[in-house]
């Protein structure tokens, strides 16, 4: 039956035959794959290497120069401190602490050196404005003391010093905003949820395959983590030059991939890895690109993750880019997920292993137009809620054409009566009307 509905195409539509359930393949077999002038990696040795866009751990390879109003940074002091370096930021804020005590040091020497303290501190009688402060020294250490509130009680201030008094107010309350803002800078640098898209997972290579008839972009995304991003998106960008008809050449241009914001299914619920899928259709740019035009196309597919980490509720980003030699034209992601005992186990070492499909060279255009002008499989009907009403039997019908005939089809049934009927129907139904080839 499945041999009389395959359909003849031509050259470069010619499909061929995958199994009905993709198991995982032995690794002999993986690395041993044969390319096919239908299927084959877009790779060219002759082309140079290509600069990225965006770096493969999502870091954006783009600098900033000539800068003129610099001062913008200053503007927001504290995002400027928290974008900082690790060793930069543990400089400045050394930095900033022993200025602020060597500042205000100064000023509980100064004002024991306009007093005479540090002549008359060995009189008696003699009232200093902090006693015990004798030196540059020990006005350091009564200004470390006094902001980080140690309180040795050696070095006191007295109550006949009101500028003292004044300048501890001063030193107390600017000692706070310090405090504040410098723990609070390294409070969001380790926070900071960019580490978490450290356990984020790309696929290292995005596929190109048959899917429902259909030609699909693909590529892989998983999570590392137990705790699950919340509310988790991800979209995609090309970024391609491009040359308008008015002759503007618009360098690294951004075109939208649609991977099913119309229809919901860029929202993801990532517990397990999942596959993203970009259906090529008449609003794809890859809608009229062939094998032999990607392989002349130099450009580089954005992908970028969003969500809000569990623990914290901060808003997570984890990006990642496919540059066109790193788009496999004719392949497939190796299944990750099985079912054992009692739970479902995700295999990472195949996480980034594809296995070859035969798929056409043809544009996805030109594969639409001719699904159009004949499809691969013909129409079957949709199951019913009950099959048994809709179940068709060829015993049945021989039988009601010819009785004398009914003894030998009932030797020839399965024993299982209506089950037998029900099952023979599914298994035919159950042959999907897959693209890369026909039920044999």
């Amino acid at each position: 039956m499945a041999g009389d509905s395959r359909i003849l195409m031509d050259h470069n539509m010619e499909i061929g035959v995958t199994p009905e359930q993709v198991k995982k393949l032995p690794k002999h077999l993986r690395e041993a794959q044969i390319t096919t002038e239908r299927t084959h990696l877009i790779s060219d040795p002759a082309k140079k290497p290509r600069q990225r866009y965006v770096q493969k751990d999502g870091k954006c390879n783009v600098h900033h120069g000539n800068v003129q109003e610099t001062y913008r940074y200053l503007s927001d002091l504290f995002t400027t401190l928290v974008d900082l370096r690790w060793r930069l930021s543990f400089f400045i804020f050394t930095l900033v602490y022993v200025v602020n005590w060597l500042f205000f040091g100064f000023l509980w020497w100064l004002i024991a050196l306009i007093r005479g303290d540090l002549v008359h501190s060995d009189e008696e009688g003699w009232t200093p404005c902090v006693e015990n402060l004798n030196s540059f020294v020990s006005a350091f250490l009564f200004s470390i003391e006094t902001e980080t509130t140690i309180g040795y009680g050696y070095r006191v201030i007295t109550e006949k010093c009101p500028e003292g008094i004044v300048l501890l107010l001063v030193q107390a309350i600017l000692g706070s905003i310090v405090n504040a803002m410098m723990v609070g800078c390294m409070f969001v640098k380790i926070s900071q949820p960019k580490n978490r898209a450290e356990t984020l997972m790309f696929s290292h290579k995005a596929v190109i395959s048959v899917r429902d008839n259909k030609m699909c972009l693909m590529f892989r995304v998983g999570d590392l983590r137990n705790s699950h991003i919340v509310e988790a998106s991800i979209r995609a960008k090309l970024i391609r030059s491009q040359q308008t008809k008015e002759g503007e050449f618009i360098p690294l241009n951004q075109t939208d991939i649609n991977i099913g914001f119309d229809t919901g299914d860029d929202r993801l619920f990532l517990v397990s890895p999942l596959i993203i899928s970009h259906e090529i259709n008449e609003k794809s740019p890859f809608w009229e690109m062939t094998l032999a035009q990607m392989e002349k196309e130099e450009f580089e597919i954005v992908v970028i993750l969003e969500g809000m980490v569990e623990a914290t509720g901060m808003t997570c980003q984890a990006r990642s880019s496919y540059l066109d030699t790193e788009v496999l034209w004719g392949y497939r992601f190796t299944p990750v997920l099985s079912l054992e005992k009692g739970f479902y186990e995700v295999d990472y070492n195949n996480f980034h292993e594809v296995y070859e499909t035969n798929t056409p060279t043809c544009s996805a255009k030109e594969l639409a137009a001719k699904l159009r002008d004949g499809p691969l499989l013909p129409q079957l009907p949709l199951l019913s809620p009950d099959p048994k009403m809709h179940t068709f039997d060829p015993l049945n019908r021989l039988s009601k054409l010819d009785p004398l005939s009914q003894d030998d089809n009932k030797e020839e049934r399965h024993p299982g009566g209506d089950r037998g009927e029900t099952n023979g129907s599914a298994a035919a139904l159950e042959d999907p009307p897959l693209a890369d080839g026909l039920p044999g």
